[in-house]
């Protein structure tokens, strides 16, 4: 008799490849769709090239223009002609400008409970909303995984929360996760799968479960699972996409190796404070802090729901004279929604500014805030200067948290300003069927026609860069050391001055860790090989592997960390910087900027049968400190060549030989 299984177990023994799913063992997962976004997406096509794809092998891959698309000059613009080209050559769908963020537009199209989605984006847990297993993680893991590839990772736990009860007036499945972070943190969930199941999902919708699968990331876990149920098969329909329904349940008598609870009755409005999405607190301990600026929108409160309640909140008032009011319609499907339903000009004649369909914001894509003066986001991630303002104060609530807010000017809770007013709760009439836009979406070319397609590279796209192996002994300073929690926004910045530099990294490592030292990109080239130290959590939030690939370019080989975020320390293999971890934490306190470090025997340590140790001797101190590595042999072979596209070069010659 086999031992009954949960939905996340399910799915990966149903794609399992190689190894056993046990926590902590190296395990390979059949991809079936992927998705990346302008941001990370140019980066995969180049990739793609590299690795001499003729075509996608996946079920079905996409490729999303959501994140620049404020053309303020010619290099978004000549990013967007290249990604075009290349979804046409390499047979990917291909979304374009103002169709959306990719996670809703995603679900909307192309989600199918059962399925495997790999993304280049850390939000891509989002999917797991519909029953899939969806798994940000670095460009290069999804370009490998369309050339064929599977996805290999460390077997996670799987985390058991069990919801009951129901939300409370004015509380909404913003709050449901922002009490996870409450209780555990931006790293609680590192190298976990969390499963939600119980009574308490009877309440939630699909896009209500999209909110919270998607600030998975922001607890650090490698996906967030929900079962496919009736609110599933009522959300495809809705997208005349029913046909695509498959039910998938957690088994009775399942186990998880982990569990929580979360009664939905007892909780309250919340809101992060600056600057972490861990910092939360309920929003009557906020009250009455002054407010600029508050924005709705983003993939972390996509749905027509989250904007249709605010502007039933708004309707027939004004919001404050001190404050700019910001919506981010987070697809043009929603956009069209909340156009026929008359909501738009609710939110427009309470004085919202309606922006396009796209991330915008939530990644200092515009809407910088003034510094000195709070900013109230429904968004997923409040970093140190993401927003780009680089003394930002960015506060993350709900949509009833931002729209109330937004009419008094102060963080309100929104119950308290219901009371006031004397408001009920709005009652929400969502239509049978969506507004189902297809227009803005390019079906891959057949191959005959793919195959004669040239990619189009603008000036501001560069090649990709040769990487050396690694030595067998490295000597070099630490030329910066770092708190915890370090994000790849501090290391590789987002914003509007940076990211239109995506396709040219030469240019976009001017701009590596500039929001810690602003010197580091100029003493780094000066230097040449380096080291760099880093507390806890490093390199936690976006997928973006130009946080590993911009300082390798700067000289950068290997990191000694108290801990890393599991995406980043993937991107570092994957580009040859050799990521080790303290033996004993309090080393960390022990090696200061300028100190010199020596690490010997660096093949041996990173030979397959290895244990994984090494020692990091400080020729400035006189000091010795143990390291370890959780490389499995892929990435040692990977980092040994100097990063994966050389391994896999490395690899192909051998065959042929």
């Amino acid at each position: 008799m086999t031992e009954p299984l949960g939905v996340a177990m399910q799915l990966i023994t149903d794609h399992l490849l190689e190894g056993r799913p046990v926590p902590g063992e190296e395990i390979a997962l059949r991809v079936d769709q992927t998705l990346c976004q302008d941001a990370t997406g140019t980066l995969v096509m180049q990739e793609l090239d590299a690795l001499g794809l003729d075509r996608v092998r996946t079920e079905l891959s996409v490729q999303y223009v959501d994140h620049n698309i404020l053309q303020s000059d010619e290099r978004n613009a000549e990013d967007h002609l290249f990604l075009r080209s290349a979804a046409h050559r390499f047979g990917l769908w291909y979304s374009k400008p103002g169709n959306g963020v990719s996670h809703p537009v995603h679900m909307q199209r192309f989600g199918v409970p059962g399925k495997t989605l790999l993304g280049s984006d850390s939000h891509t847990c989002a999917g797991g909303a519909l029953g899939m297993l969806a798994i940000g993680t670095g460009g290069l893991d999804v370009a490998l995984a369309m050339a064929g590839e599977p996805y290999r990772l460390t077997m996670p736990q799987i985390w058991g929360i069990r919801l009951v009860g129901r939300l409370p007036d004015w509380v909404s499945a913003k709050d449901v996760i922002l009490e996870l972070l409450r209780r555990h943190g931006v790293k609680g969930a590192l190298h976990r799968v969390l499963e939600y199941h119980g009574p308490g999902l009877a309440q939630l919708t699909a896009m209500d479960r999209h909110v919270i699968a998607n600030m998975g990331a922001e607890l650090g876990a490698t996906a967030s699972v929900f079962p496919a149920d009736d609110a599933v098969r009522a959300f495809l329909a809705a997208e005349g996409r029913e046909e695509d329904f498959r039910r998938i349940a957690a088994e009775p008598g399942c186990h998880y190796d982990l569990t929580d609870r979360v009664d939905l009755s007892d909780l309250e409005p919340l809101v992060a404070r600056p600057s972490s999405p861990g910092n939360v607190v309920p929003v009557r301990e906020a009250d009455d802090t002054p407010v600029g600026q508050v924005v709705i929108g983003s993939s972390a409160n996509p749905g027509l729901r989250d904007y249709a309640v605010a502007a039933a909140m708004v309707h027939g008032r004004q919001t404050s004279a001190e404050l700019s009011f910001d919506v981010n319609p987070s697809s043009r499907e929603v956009l069209q929604d909340l156009l026929r339903s008359g909501a738009a000009f609710d939110l427009i004649a309470a004085g919202a500014r309606i922006h396009q369909a796209g991330c915008l914001g939530c990644i200092g894509m515009g809407q910088a805030p003034a510094p000195g003066r709070n900013s109230l986001r429904t968004f997923p991630r409040n970093f140190p200067g993401r927003s780009g303002t680089l003394d930002d104060s960015v506060w993350l609530c709900s949509p009833e948290t931002a729209a109330a807010s937004a009419l008094t000017g102060r963080i309100t809770d929104p119950r308290a300003w219901a009371l006031r007013e004397g408001v009920e709760p709005p009652e929400l009439d969502p239509p049978e069927r969506a507004c189902v836009n297809r227009l803005m979406l390019e079906a891959p070319l057949p191959p005959e026609r793919a195959e004669t397609v040239e990619l189009v590279r603008g000036p501001n796209i560069s090649a990709l860069p040769e990487l050396d192996p690694l030595p067998d002994e490295l000597t070099a300073p630490v030329l910066l050391k770092t708190g915890d929690n370090v994000s790849t926004d501090e290391i590789s910045p987002a914003g509007a001055k940076a990211l239109p530099y995506r396709s040219n990294l030469p240019k976009l490592a001017d701009f590596t860790f500039t929001r810690i030292d602003p010197d580091y990109p100029a003493r780094a080239r000066e230097t040449g090989a380096h080291l760099v130290v880093a507390g806890d959590n490093y390199g936690q939030g976006s997928s973006r592997e130009h946080a590993a690939i911009t300082p390798r370019l700067l000289g950068l080989r290997a990191v000694l960390a108290k801990s890393y975020a599991r995406i980043h320390w993937q991107n570092l293999a994957n580009f040859g910087v050799l990521a080790l971890e303290f033996a004993d934490p309090a080393d960390y306190d022990r090696i200061e900027p300028g100190d010199r470090l020596t690490l010997a025997g660096l093949h041996r340590a990173l030979a397959d049968d290895a244990n994984g140790h090494l020692t990091a001797r400080n020729t400035t101190r006189g000091e010795e400190y143990r390291l370890t590595h959780r490389l499995s042999p892929h990435q040692r072979r990977a980092v040994l060549a100097g990063g994966t596209i050389p391994a896999l070069a490395a690899r192909t010659a051998r065959n042929a030989a």
